[in-house]
């Protein structure tokens, strides 16, 4: 595209940080960098501010989400508007009349009450209302058939331009600057760690690059040498003539969330604006957002929503008679789970990443704040590994994406179930024993792109709730197998490095927080720390010989924690390499364990020959393997890692050997069980880099007489007193368990922490959670309540596991 217009001023030679993209996004980006002390942050924008998806969206704000974080954040961006415009004059356009949310079904209902109960936890206004007031707050809804109704007074809408030039008002106020018509055309890392970003107006020199580009994020990308898992939809919404209804009103209506009826309304002027998301979803620009493209729109195309259309008259009789005034067909960009692709690009160090935003107005103050605190600071303050770029690997090409962005769209008011599965775009990935483990009866879930077992029982389809489903006896029968004779767990998807050559010993040493094993046989479990002190993972690492090390951690984050890898570099003649792909796995739980391996192998396994938490390099069923005596369940067990040509070899064996001892295959929905019962963590869910290792109880692995990674941050918190302290609880509940979010109340309705992990415990017959409470409500005994579904459950807090405090099991 050739440029009519030229950058406003001349480029400079350095920045600390250049922005690429003028949208709402990118202009929120480049004023918090600013706030936080990058004053020569620089934005680039190929045409105007807005251009793209930002001018034509319909700006909704709102701040309840189902991820706790994620509602904090909305809630931070509902809150800056006004402080924006009052610090920069420039009006955002701010309309709060409250936002009405309708259940019309049970699980909406569910859905809708938990978050009520978050909201009350983080001192948020959302609230449930009676029919009258609600017919009062908005008379133009018929709410017959609704369940239940919730308002969130501070709910409403913006004017996108006026908010992206709000952000943009304040970034030059502290110093920043903006160039539009500056188009970039290359971005290109340099020896020493820094970028050049090239335009045609001329070249910056930059430490950090921010690819904020919208419907552009994927050709900025591609000048780096990325492939972002993103592709564009059209998306429609119209404005009705004025209603005369509304223009005898002398207030604003609140808007309305009818998700079970897909569709959203509010008032635009004295009609009423509907969008929706239909089922007959149009892909766009799949090969490239065209560069010409700016301020221009599709044609319209209403009959594709029509059903939706249909589903709003129903419940707002005076859209029937409206006219329409103006239709809106444009584009957006979606990523496969349509969640942003956000922070640094851990194979590119220096690029950042913001992009595929779809609800950008409620969301843009907090992206800009956590992308500002990430960059300037290192860390967001916030975990957010959710939306982490790094979530998605190479796994995520063009066909799973087409596939993901479809269900995405058409489901787009569907409720997120916990451990919801969804079958578009899948298989991605697969491993040998995949075919063996359907025969078996195995549903499958996805982790990091490939398939895993979630449970065995062909006769129970999957299923999805908030409360237990169909195949909750299923799993049971799986857990209890386990634990009164043995279980084969598939744990292939756990990550799997190789450290190896004279220096693997100093640099692990280097990396991690606790001392490695300097033995031969012997492993040591570990924290990585993250840039604010909190953990940033938790590893097994095990000694296989003098200069030879395995490393095992969360399969879901290796992208995102081989980041933290390369902050370290490898000393001379040592390598570091992933095995994830080339190696597999299998965890042999429960009492018979020991029978089931001695049976297949000729190495002892007594405890005086192979005692707990140590490794040998045995031969099973004439398979050669690393053997770790160790158990995610709690239980006497090994964990047996193979060649991945060998994985049919070894578990055809295993299984073999397993049926003569009432043993079987177990899937990850009765792991969660086991490890619950027995209090154990699991990162990205109980450990995360929001939680101190005293916190976390993880501070005992942690080794101050030698250096480390992000020590000096551990050291900045290692001496504060816990904020909350993981604990294990017991809930009255009878038809649901938690599952991580349910906030935790004391008995007078005091918010002390939230759940974290939650599964019932098949063989000690509770219902459990692990959860985060404030210090003084971790008494062994405190009565505590839980909001599981969104009512408050009756629970107490537990000294100790119920399963095997002792650790008798693991060692037996």
């Amino acid at each position: 595209m050739t440029q009519t217009k030229t950058s406003e001023t001349k480029l400079p030679s350095h920045a600390q940080a250049v922005v690429i993209g003028g949208g709402v996004i990118g202009c929120s980006i480049l004023y918090h960098l600013a706030k936080l002390g990058w004053t020569d942050a620089v934005l680039l924008e190929r045409s105007e501010l807005t251009s793209g998806s930002t001018w034509h969206a319909a700006a909704n704000i709102h701040g309840l989400h189902d991820s706790s974080n994620i509602s904090r954040m909305q809630h931070y961006t509902m809150s800056l508007y006004k402080e924006l415009e009052a610090e920069t004059g420039q009006s955002c356009g701010v309309f709060q009349p409250g936002s009405l949310y309708l259940a019309q079904t049970e699980a909406r209902e569910q859905q809708l009450r938990l978050q009520e109960a978050k909201a009350r936890r983080y001192g948020m206004n959302f609230h449930e209302v009676s029919r009258d007031e609600a017919e009062r707050l908005h008379p133009l809804v018929d709410f017959d058939g609704v369940r239940c109704i919730m308002f969130e007074p501070d709910g409403g809408n913006v004017d996108p331009s006026g908010v992206t030039n709000a952000y943009a008002v304040g970034a030059r106020q502290y110093g920043a600057a903006i160039h539009r018509f500056t188009p970039v055309t290359g971005t290109e890392p340099q020896p020493d760690g820094s970028w050049i970003v090239r335009t045609d107006a001329g070249d910056i020199r930059t430490p950090w690059v921010i690819n904020a580009a919208g419907l552009w994020a994927r050709e900025v990308g591609a000048l780096a040498g990325l492939e972002l898992p993103l592709l564009p939809t059209e998306h429609q919404y119209f404005v009705t003539e004025t209603i005369d209804a509304i223009a005898a009103m002398d207030r604003r209506l609140p808007s309305v969330a009818d998700r079970d009826g897909e569709y959203y309304l509010r008032q635009e002027g004295q009609g009423l604006l509907v969008g929706a998301y239909e089922k007959d979803v149009r892909f766009w620009a799949e090969q490239g957002t065209p560069q010409g493209f700016g301020h221009e729109l599709f044609p319209d195309d209403l009959e594709r929503i029509e059903d939706n259309m249909m589903r709003a008259i129903a419940r707002v009789p005076a859209l029937e008679t409206s006219g329409i005034k103006r239709v809106i067909n444009g584009p957006m960009i979606w990523s496969p789970d349509s969640s942003l692709l956000l922070g640094p690009v851990p194979e590119k160090p220096g690029y950042f990443c913001a992009c595929g935003m779809i609800p950008g107005f409620s969301q843009s103050g907090g992206v800009g704040k956590l992308a500002a605190e990430w960059m300037v600071e290192g860390e967001p303050t916030l975990d957010l590994f959710a939306w982490d770029v790094a979530r998605f690997g190479s796994w995520a090409g063009k066909g799973f994406t087409k596939a993901r962005v479809a269900d995405q769209y058409a489901n787009r008011f569907k409720i997120h179930f916990p451990g919801e599965e969804r079958e578009a775009g899948r298989p991605v990935r697969a491993r040998p024993v995949h075919a063996m483990q359907k025969e078996l009866g195995a549903t499958f879930g996805l982790n990091y792109g490939w398939e895993h077992p979630l449970y065995f029982d062909a006769d129970t389809p999957d299923s999805a709730g908030f409360t237990r489903q169909p195949w909750w006896d299923s799993v049971g029968r799986e857990a209890r197998m386990l634990r009164q004779n043995a279980g084969i767990i598939d744990i292939s998807n756990f990550a799997k490095y190789e450290v190896a050559g004279p220096g693997a010993e100093d640099w692990l040493n280097a990396v991690f927080a606790n001392r490695m094993p300097r033995l031969p046989g012997r492993s040591c479990l570990t924290p990585l720390i993250g840039r604010r002190g909190g953990i940033a993972g938790d590893f097994t690492v095990t000694r296989l010989d003098e200069e030879t090390f395995i490393v095992i951690g969360s399969g879901m984050a290796e992208r995102y924690h081989q980041g933290f890898f390369r902050e370290v570099p490898l000393p001379e003649g040592t390598r570091f390499e992933s095995k994830t792909e080339q190696m597999a796995g299998f965890n042999v739980a429960g009492p018979q364990a020991r029978s089931i391996l001695q049976r297949l192998t000729n190495a002892d396994l007594s405890n005086a020959a192979f005692p707990f938490f140590r490794s040998q390099r045995i031969t099973v069923a004439g398979v050669s393997c690393t053997a770790l005596r160790v158990s995610f369940t709690g239980d006497l067990g090994w964990e047996v890692h193979c060649d991945v040509s060998d994985q049919m070899t070894l578990y055809s064996a295993l299984l073999e050997a397993g049926r003569d001892v009432g043993a079987g295959p177990v899937g990850s929905r009765a792991l969660m069980s086991l490890r619950v019962e027995k209090g154990y963590g699991s990162w990205g869910r109980d450990y995360s880099p929001e939680w101190w290792p005293q916190e976390s109880g993880l501070d005992g692995l942690i080794r101050a007489d030698k250096d480390f990674l992000n020590k000096d941050a551990w050291l900045t918190v290692r001496d504060q007193p816990a904020r909350e302290v993981m604990t294990l609880i017991e809930i009255d509940a009878t038809t649901a368990d938690a599952t991580g979010g349910e906030p935790v109340f004391l008995p007078d309705g005091t918010p002390i922490g939230q759940v974290t992990s939650g599964a019932f415990g098949y063989h000690v017959e509770k219902s459990l959670a692990i959860a985060y409470l404030r210090p003084d409500c971790v008494t062994p005994g405190q009565a505590v309540e839980v909001a599981v579904l969104g009512k408050a459950h009756q629970a107490k807090v537990l000294g100790d596991p119920p399963l095997d405090p002792e650790g008798t099991r693991l060692r037996g």
